[in-house]
Order: structure tokens, then sequence, then C-alpha cells
């Protein structure tokens, strides 16, 4: 079976086909000896390839090897192979094929997290994000905002877009309440940020989002995010049965993952990207109610320490060790057993209350209120799991 050029030698993991169709318009590859130009094919079984006078692919160069890998995407990073402004990417921390390249199976967009299959099969990934096979995705939706029968309906039968009609195939309610409320839904097309379009298309907003499911293949439990892993021989030919594919009867040697494709280091890039200045506030008696006000004003900022979704209260100043902002004359000291005493200010005037309080430490540091303290999120983040009938 004969092919474009540009088609071979991508699945050889060359380079992109764009990529390779610019190289062959500018006059640099050769097909056994003769100049490429766009358009002709050839069997991948009986020509040699050079791009600039070197050998880039060669019959032996043909394998049949299918590889896919699970990886649980986190937000923050970019779905493409490298980024201008130096931004993480889903590939930073991948190991390299044996054979070939990488080649992602539908794009996630930076705020969104969850499930992004790869592989080293160019007619796999082609097939699984191709319309005519109506792939079936299923994404976790964190919605802000009451959710009526209306709205769900009008999703579920289609609702006008930029880019044409779209719809849901499916929304199901799934738990939460309030900013907490979590929705199941189902497409079978892959457009650019869709699932929140089509929300915002009925008057709603998408706190959070999470592929929890492609083609039938679910997000594995035990994956954290920024974790792989490679599919097991039922769940490959799973994958591949729904595009129709014959097969495969084993699975090819395993990755050696303790070599990546990046030495990047994420924590670092993700500190410089994340790590927002928080301007500070007074804490006093009313500082609660603020931040519960301001909470309500931006119900999609992580770092709320009252929000209802992952976030916990931080207790590092607690009403039983800081009472100080139910009276501000009151000043705390440390103690051998690690406790606080109280001790009163006096003035020559008599008591009088002090604007703000601290704490004193036996190597002489202190620590004055007017701190504003970040919620402990936690490391890993719990979602409804998928439910399927039967």
């Amino acid at each position: 079976m004969t092919e474009k050029l540009q088609k071979i030698l991508s699945r050889a993991g060359i380079a992109s086909r764009r990529a390779l169709e610019q190289i062959i318009s500018e006059g640099r590859v050769t097909v056994n000896g003769k100049l490429a130009s766009i358009g002709e094919r050839y069997d991948e079984k009986e020509i040699t390839v050079k791009i600039d006078s070197k050998v880039v692919f060669t019959p032996e160069s043909v394998t049949n090897e299918c590889r896919v890998l699970m990886y649980h995407k986190p937000e923050g990073e970019l779905t493409t192979l490298s980024d201008p402004e130096n931004r993480p990417t889903v590939f930073d921390h991948l190991p390299k094929p044996p054979s070939g390249r990488w080649i992602y199976i539908g794009r996630l967009d930076i705020n969104t997290s969850g499930l992004l299959l790869f592989t080293t099969d160019g007619t796999l990934a082609n097939a699984l994000m191709h319309p005519k096979y109506e792939v079936e995705r299923i994404y976790a939706a964190r919605i802000y905002g009451d959710v009526t029968d209306e709205q769900i309906e009008q999703l579920e039968n289609g609702v006008m877009l930029e880019d044409g009609k779209a719809k849901f195939n499916k929304v199901v309610y799934v738990g939460g309440e309030g900013r907490n409320a979590w929705y199941h839904v189902t497409l079978k097309e892959g457009r650019k940020r869709e699932v929140r379009r089509l929300w915002e298309a009925v008057g709603l907003k998408v706190s959070r989002l999470i592929r929890i499911s492609y083609a039938s293949i679910d997000l594995d439990p035990d994956l954290k995010t920024g974790q792989f892993r490679e599919l097991t021989l039922s769940e490959l030919n799973k994958l591949r049965k729904t595009v129709h594919l014959e097969p495969v009867a084993t699975l090819p040697e395993p990755l050696d993952t303790a070599k990546g494709s990046s030495t990047r280091s994420r924590k670092a890039v993700q500190k410089k990207i994340f790590d927002k200045p928080v301007a500070k506030k007074t804490f006093n008696k009313d500082s609660k109610k603020d931040q519960y006000k301001d909470s309500k004003r931006n119900p999609y900022a992580k770092s709320s320490s009252f929000s209802k979704g992952n976030s916990e209260t931080s207790d590092r100043f607690s009403k039983s060790k800081c009472a100080s902002y139910k009276n501000g004359s009151q000043r705390f000291e440390r103690n051998g057993s690690d406790k606080f005493e109280k001790k009163s200010s006096y003035s020559s005037k008599g008591v009088e209350s002090r604007k703000s309080s601290s704490f004193s430490r036996d190597d002489g540091r202190q620590f004055k209120h007017g701190l504003t303290f970040k919620s402990r999120s936690s490391a890993s983040h719990s979602y409804p799991r998928v439910k399927r009938n039967g």
C-alpha cells in the first residue's frame, strides 16, 4: 500500500506532517536518490529517504510496534511539543520511545486536567481523533451556578456556538451542591474548549474540568497528576477495537521509565508560573468575613480558605491558639512546654487595647498579625467516578 511521503516519515517520528511538507517543498528531501515533491506516494518498504543528504528512513525502519501511554495531565501544562515562552508541556517528563515518537490523542487546554493518551502508532492516533468514528469522551465538570432542567435539556438538544451547533450526548449530575456541584458530560467530538463554551452558552461557568475517559479507557484512579503508565494488552486492544483496527497479539518491551525526554525541573517552572504574590491584609476580627466575601466574588480561586471544593481551612492560627483578634490587649509568650501564656499590656494611663498583637519566642523573634495565610490544598484531587450503565 502506498502513502504520501510526509505521512510515512511522520509515523516514523522524524517530524510532524506540516514540518515535513515544508522541508519537502524546499527541495531538501530525496527518495531512492531522486528529489521528492509534495503529493508523491510511496511504499514504505521500498524506499530510502535522505534529508540534507543524511539517511533518515530505510525499509529496516518500518516497525509494527504499537505503544499507548496513559498520562494524568495536571493543570498548567500545554499540549504541545514545545512552547516559545518556555512553559511546561505534557512532553517534559515522558520517556523516549525506542522507535518513532509520541503522538497525543485529543488535546487538552492548559486549564484542563485528566486523561491524555499518547501513542507511537500514527494510524491509531488518526483514527481515534477522526470525526467519523465518533469516539466518546467523558469529562467531570464542576459548575458554578444553579443548573436547571431546562438548561440541561438545552445542552443535550444543542446550542449554537461560533463554529456551529454543538451538544452534549449526555449530562449526568453526580454529586455536590452550590459551587461544588459536579456533572459528567459526554460528547463525541473534540472542538477547541467545547465543554467550557457549551456551559457558557447557557449562562454557566466551569470552575474545574477533568477528562476522565476517552474511547472507553477510564483514567486510572491510582495515577496521580504528572504520572503515566502504559496500557495493558486488553486495554490496548479495546482501544483498537473502538476504531475497527486489528488487535495486537503481544505488547512490546516495557519502556525505560528512568529516562525522560527533558531535564526540565517541573517544580521550578510551576512555582515561577503559579506562585503569585498575595496582597497583605490586616488580621482582625472581621478578616474571616472579608475573606468569605472575597471567595464569593471569585469562586474559582483555589487558594481560598473557605472554598467548598478541595481546600481545607488553615488551622495555623486557630481560635484556641490565637484569641488576639477577640481581645487586642492580650499578648502571648511561648513557655518551655511549647504553650502560649497570656500577658496584658499596660500604659501610664492604664490598660489600653493594642491595635495589633504579637507572638514572642524564646529566640527573641516576634511574629505580628497582618499576614495572609493560604489554605492547605490536598496534593491529589478527588472527583466523582465514572458511572456506566450495566
